[in-house]
């Protein structure tokens, strides 16, 4: 199964806080507070999207972090790469480390680039402006969803 962390989930829920209300910098204590997330673990996802260059830190009484360009310029993909490294699903697709050394012998690293070229775009095609915005009930083409596919379970 493919599977983002657990850091990078939390990563997406306190970046749409952000995205709600960008004029504010918000600081660990309240973000934990509003997210249900223990408090360390809020500090440690805010620094590593800070230091992914998604986040700025704001020091002051009014301090925090806030976002460090618009919403709408920060996608799905910026959020995952900040927290986990380029999106790569399989070792031959990786831009850094170990190459896979069957790789040139593999009748499906070609079909395996093209599939994780398609998921990165996907994910590149999704701001998080569009995440902080409530999904409507109404899907693709008009298609309404299930009520379970609209509470997320």
């Amino acid at each position: 199964m493919i599977r983002m962390t657990k850091l990078t989930d939390y990563a997406s829920v306190l970046m749409t806080f952000f995205a709600r209300e960008p004029e504010r910098a918000h600081n660990a204590r309240d973000l934990a507070h509003e997210t249900h997330l223990p408090l360390p673990t809020v500090s440690k996802v805010l620094k590593a999207l800070a230091r992914g260059g998604l986040l700025e830190s704001q020091r002051g009484l009014h301090g925090g972090y806030a976002l460090s360009r618009d919403a709408s310029e920060i996608s799905l993909a910026d959020i995952l790469a900040a927290m986990e490294g380029p999106v790569s699903l399989t070792q031959c697709n990786e831009t850094q480390g170990a190459r896979c050394p069957q790789e040139s012998l593999c009748p499906v690293t070609d079909n395996w680039k093209r599939i994780n070229h398609v998921v990165r775009q996907a994910l590149s095609n999704i701001t998080l402006a569009e995440m902080a915005s409530p999904l409507p009930r109404f899907g693709f083409g008009g298609t309404r969803l299930p009520p379970a596919a609209v509470r997320g379970s």
